[in-house]
């Protein structure tokens, strides 16, 4: 099972990305497949997961970013919004079969390699 990343950048802040996320190895339609970050200094922290159709978001990207997945591209997406520099960080896309309590919490037996996204003031 491999999970790789794609599309982290520099931008200014107020500005958008939109990060993806490739699985491949097997069927991710019933895995939970999210985001987590880490920015210099700071623990790992979740960000969003995706089960099926329902969304989860931490409270501090709530609002302003959205997790899409496409089954048939065994592809989940981060669209980023409104990004400040608080964002800047480490995004690392993340799979795995457990609850979404479980997996926000770190739980997860997949990781991708992580994308680098950078919020200028």
């Amino acid at each position: 099972v491999q999970l790789q990343a794609f599309g982290g950048g520099l931008v200014q802040a107020g500005g958008s990305l939109r990060l993806s996320c490739a699985a491949s190895g097997r069927t991710f339609s019933s895995f939970v497949l999210g985001w987590f970050r880490q920015a210099p200094g700071k623990e790992r922290e979740f960000v969003a997961a995706m089960r099926g159709d329902s969304t989860y978001y931490s409270d501090s990207v709530k609002g302003r970013f959205t997790i899409s997945r496409d089954n048939a591209k065994n592809t989940v997406y981060l669209q980023m919004n409104s990004l400040k520099p608080e964002d800047t960080a480490v995004y690392y896309c993340a799979g795995g079969l457990s609850g979404i309590d479980y997996f926000a919490r770190g739980g997860v037996p997949y990781w991708g390699q992580g994308t680098q996204v950078t919020v200028s003031s």
